[in-house]
C-alpha cells in the first residue's frame, strides 16, 4: 500500500493551480470531437452467472433445394408438379379427373430446407481510467479550485467517450465481414473476417487489431500492392459507384429490414465518413447535387438526433472527423492516430492529417451489439460497493498506516467494461480508400 500513494501530494502541481499562481475565474477547456458511434451502437446488459466468454448462435439463411444437400450437388428452387391426372375433355368436372398424382408427394418431387448454422464466441474485456493523486489538503489553496475540478471532471468524462468511440470503431472494424479496396480500375471487395485484417495494422495501443507482419504475394486476393513494389494499390477515393455496389449487395442480402430508414419504399442504410469523404461524395458529379437540393424526405428516428438532414443515394452520411487513416507501411497499412503527446501534451497529430489512406464504415444495426456488465452490489453474506462498467468516475480513497493515515488522499476512478457481441457480420462494410486523390474509384 506504500508504494500506491508515493510522491501522490507532487501530483497536485499538474492538476491545480496553486494561490501563489493566482488566476482569474474564467476557466476554460479544450473539448473533444464527438462522433456517431456513442449513439448508434446497440448496448445492452452482459447476462450474469454466464461467465466471462460467451458464445452466439447464428442461423444462415436458408432456401428450399430441388435436389441434393447444402453440402453435395444443392440446386435451388422447388418443384412444381401437376396435381390433377391427365384427364379426358369429357371427364372434367368429375371426381374421376381430380385423382392427386402420386409423384407430387414421392420423394423425388419434395423439395428439402437444410439448415446451418454457427457459434461466434464473445468475451469481456475491461479497461481502467484513473486521474493522478490528490492531497484534500492541498486543495485549500487552490485558486478557484471548485471551477477547476468541475472542468477536471468534463475532460476525464470527455476522455472516457473517445476511448469508448474508439472502442466501438475498432471493434466494428474487427467484427465486419466485408472490406472494400478503393481502386481506380476496379475496386476489390474481400469477404470473410480472417481474411479483413491480414493487411491492416492497427493501434499500438490496442492489440486487437494488430495482424500479420509477413509479407503479401500478388496472389493474395488482399494484397494492396498488385504490382508487389512495396507501394500500396489504393489508387481511388470513395465513389459513389462503390457504395452503390455495397448498397445493392446489402439490399439482396436482407439486411435492409432494420435499416435506418426508408424513402420510397427502399431501405436507407448508414455510411459513417469524414467531412472531407463525404464532401466528396456529394461533390463526385455536379448532376449528383439534385439529389440534395430536392431531397426533403423525413430522416429516419435513430440518426436525425445526429444532425443528419437528408440521405443521399441510399446512405445517410453520418460525420466522424476522427476516423481511421493509415499510411503505407511497405504493403500493409499502418494505423495514424489522431492525437499524440508532444512535450506533455496531448495534441493534434500532423501526420493524422496527411495520412494517405481512409476508412469509411457502412452501419447497420445488426452488425454486433455491446454487452456492459451491469453493477453489483450484493452477494449472499458479502456486500461491497457497486461497480459501474461504463467508466463513470468516483472518488476513491484507500487509507494507508503510512502515507494516508488521515484518508486525505486519493483519486478519480473509472472503470469501463464490454463485450462485444457478433450477430449478422456479413452485414458490415469497411471501405479503405486513397484520401488524397481525385480520382473516384470504379
Amino acid at each position: 500500500m506504500a508504494g500506491q500513494f508515493a510522491n501522490s501530494t507532487a501530483a497536485i502541481d499538474n492538476i491545480l493551480t496553486q494561490e501563489a499562481n493566482r488566476i482569474g475565474d474564467d476557466i476554460h477547456k479544450a473539448t473533444m470531437h464527438t462522433s456517431p458511434w456513442m449513439d448508434l451502437i446497440r448496448q445492452s446488459a452482459f447476462p450474469e452467472g454466464m461467465g466471462y466468454e460467451l458464445n452466439t448462435l447464428i442461423y444462415d439463411r436458408a432456401l428450399p433445394l430441388k435436389a441434393g444437400t447444402l453440402a453435395v450437388g444443392a440446386e435451388l428452387g422447388v418443384n412444381w408438379n401437376d396435381l390433377q391426372t391427365n384427364a379426358a375433355t369429357s371427364e372434367v368436372g368429375f371426381t374421376a379427373g381430380q385423382t392427386l398424382k402420386s409423384q407430387a408427394l414421392s420423394a423425388e418431387g419434395k423439395a428439402t430446407i437444410d439448415f446451418t448454422k454457427k457459434l461466434k464466441s464473445y468475451s469481456l474485456k475491461k479497461a481502467v481510467v484513473e486521474s493522478p493523486r490528490i492531497n484534500v489538503e492541498d486543495l485549500r489553496y487552490a485558486a478557484h479550485r471548485n471551477d477547476q475540478l468541475s472542468a477536471i471532471m468534463d475532460l476525464m468524462q470527455e476522455s472516457v467517450r473517445h476511448t469508448w468511440e474508439n472502442r466501438y470503431r475498432d471493434e466494428y472494424d474487427r467484427l465486419a465481414d466485408n472490406t472494400v479496396l478503393c481502386k481506380s480500375t476496379t475496386s476489390t471487395f474481400i469477404s470473410g473476417v480472417e481474411t479483413l485484417n491480414s493487411f491492416r495494422l492497427g493501434s499500438s495501443t490496442d492489440s486487437t487489431l494488430v495482424s500479420t507482419t509477413q509479407g503479401l504475394g500478388t496472389a493474395d486476393p488482399t494484397d494492396i500492392d498488385d504490382g508487389n513494389d512495396g507501394q500500396a494499390d489504393l489508387t481511388g477515393n470513395i465513389s459513389n459507384a462503390v457504395l452503390d455496389k455495397i448498397y445493392f449487395q446489402l439490399v439482396r442480402a436482407g439486411a435492409g429490414a432494420k435499416a435506418y430508414g426508408r424513402e420510397n419504399g427502399r431501405p436507407i442504410f448508414s455510411v459513417v465518413l469524414s467531412s472531407e469523404a463525404s464532401r466528396f461524395l456529394q461533390t463526385e458529379d455536379e448532376k449528383i447535387r439534385d439529389d440534395i437540393r430536392y431531397n426533403n424526405a423525413k430522416v429516419g428516428e435513430l440518426v436525425a438526433p445526429l444532425g443528419v438532414e437528408r440521405s443521399f443515394r441510399g446512405f445517410y452520411h453520418l460525420i466522424d472527423d476522427l476516423t481511421t487513416r493509415y499510411t503505407d507501411a511497405g504493403n500493409v497499412l499502418a494505423r495514424v492516430e489522431p492525437f499524440t503527446v508532444s512535450g506533455g501534451v496531448v495534441v493534434p497529430n500532423t501526420a493524422y492529417e496527411s495520412a494517405p489512406y481512409e476508412a469509411a464504415y457502412v452501419l447497420v444495426d445488426d452488425v454486433m451489439e455491446s454487452l456492459i456488465p451491469a453493477p453489483t452490489a450484493t452477494a449472499p453474506g458479502l456486500t461491497f460497493d457497486p461497480v459501474n462498467f461504463k467508466g463513470e468516475f468516483r472518488w476513491t480513497n484507500i487509507a494507508d498506516a503510512e502515507i494516508n493515515p488521515d484518508k486525505t488522499i486519493g483519486f478519480f476512478r473509472g472503470i469501463m467494461a464490454n463485450a462485444s457481441k457478433p450477430i449478422k457480420t456479413q452485414f458490415g462494410y469497411v471501405v479503405i480508400f486513397k484520401r488524397n486523390t481525385d480520382t473516384a474509384a470504379k
